[in-house]
């Protein structure tokens, strides 16, 4: 199977902006093309897409997980990365069309929303396809609220019982030693093995986006390719998942 991570920064580009957040407010109409065109070129069976607008002035009022999937004829599913608890987000213009996806080829088993206890972003989307569970991500920028989200992501992981993926934007900015706890906490595994950096995409030197795997699966290609559609780099992951006799059992 190959999966797709990719923070496309909500369609705007991946151009360099001297003002923090410029590059956040542009239109999208004619970048959102362009990213259709280079993940159907990718051939993915499942696609995280982060920072994703469900209809601002900046998508024309249309969703671009939604445009996206019917380009791939994929499925997909999208939710708010903001709690609906959180007044200020889920109803301040262009915050309250602010989320996540995942699409997927085919074979969805169920869709789950969670919210981690701390932070304004705080969406994990849970996926489950026949043979595989993927939690999608976007963490949050302060060190201390990101670890208290970690601690939170690591009870929903011990409580799937299917080989699973965990990827997303940690915003690890501290380097990739903010993970290593959650690796030892969790067992899983790094399907980066080289730390190759996401970010910036016009001269990357972080490493923010991560695509974590149970042991049982298999990495069979890794590829973080340089294009400038957003503002991160996407990462393209190929890998092979456990025959389901592989001894576990579905969540109850």
């Amino acid at each position: 199977m190959r999966f797709v991570l990719y923070n496309i920064r909500y369609g705007t580009g991946g151009k360099m902006n001297r003002f923090p957040l410029s590059g956040y407010l542009g239109r999208t109409h004619k970048h959102l093309n362009t990213l259709g065109r280079f993940l159907s070129d990718l051939h993915p069976d499942i696609i995280g897409l982060v920072e994703v607008d469900a209809g601002s002035y900046r998508s024309r009022r249309r969703n671009q997980a939604e445009e996206l999937a019917d380009d791939l004829g994929h499925f997909h599913v999208y939710r708010s990365k903001y709690p609906e608890r959180s007044p200020f987000a889920r109803w301040v213009p262009v915050l309250n069309k602010q989320g996540n996806a995942l699409l997927a080829r085919e074979g969805i088993k169920a869709q789950r929303f969670h919210y981690l206890n701390a932070g304004m972003k705080r969406l994990v989307i849970e996926l489950e396809l026949d043979n595989v569970v993927i939690f999608l991500v976007h963490l949050a920028l302060s060190f201390r609220v990101r670890h208290g989200q970690l601690s939170d992501l690591q009870k929903l992981i011990h409580e799937c019982r299917k080989p699973l993926l965990v990827a997303g934007d940690f915003n690890a900015l501290w380097g990739e030693a903010e993970i290593d706890l959650f690796l030892a906490a969790t067992g899983l595994r790094n399907a980066n093995p080289r730390n190759e950096a996401s970010f910036p995409s016009w001269a990357p030197k972080r490493h923010l986006d991560f695509i974590l795997h149970s042991p049982g699966i298999q990495i069979n290609r890794f590829e973080v390719p340089k294009v400038p559609y957003s503002d991160h780099l996407p990462l393209v992951c190929d890998f092979d998942v456990p025959d389901p006799s592989w001894g576990g059992h579905e969540r109850a």
